[in-house]
């Protein structure tokens, strides 16, 4: 297995395999927000959950919004804490609380004021509302890559913001070079 400190995917997409095994990362193209000797936290960027848009999760924190804030999707981030919010966007928006500047073209805000802001349009100028996120213990990720779990790719702004839901593990996969009906979810040995 390779050496946890060796490899950083902070700010790199894991793009599922098939045969993953897990339903819920099924096609699943993950944003890595952090990645350490300690683990990986990451946001799952094409799932939008089901039955939930800004909309209603601003209606439970009692926030007015602005119509096109409530038509915002909110996705799937991810199996652990799913009532926690998370926001992936623009690096041209800073929480006045704490904003992480994850890599070139994407920070990620956890603190409220990020919905109150979205929700008056004052917020980022592209975003992805996420409830809950994936997580990895300490080599936990290597050792899923070294199984075949997850191809990675450089994450481009337009892939995770520009791009459909139903398109991004697709877009992924090209980015790559690679026609998603020659991959195998069975890991060889050379």
């Amino acid at each position: 297995m390779p050496d946890p400190l060796s490899l950083d995917l902070t700010g790199a997409l894991l793009v599922a395999m098939p045969g993953m095994g897990d339903p819920r990362f099924d096609r699943s193209v993950v944003f890595v927000c952090a990645h350490s000797a300690d683990g990986a936290m990451g946001l799952i960027v094409n799932k939008p959950a089901q039955d939930m848009g800004l909309g209603e999760l601003l209606d439970q924190l009692d926030i007015k919004g602005q119509d096109a804030a409530r038509r915002m999707p909110v996705h799937f981030g991810g199996p652990v804490e799913t009532s926690r919010g998370f926001v992936l966007h623009s690096t041209d928006y800073r929480s006045r609380l704490l904003t992480l500047d994850v890599c070139d073209g994407f920070g990620m805000t956890a603190t409220l004021d990020v919905l109150e802001d979205l929700a008056s349009g004052a917020g980022p100028a592209r975003s992805l509302v996420m409830l809950g996120y994936a997580g990895w213990g300490p080599g936990q990720l290597e050792g899923e890559i070294a199984q075949n779990g997850w191809l990675t790719v450089d994450a481009e702004p337009e892939l995770v913001f520009g791009t459909r839901d139903g398109d991004k593990w697709m877009g992924a996969l090209q980015a790559l070079g690679i026609d998603p009906l020659g991959l195998s979810g069975e890991a060889g040995r050379a």
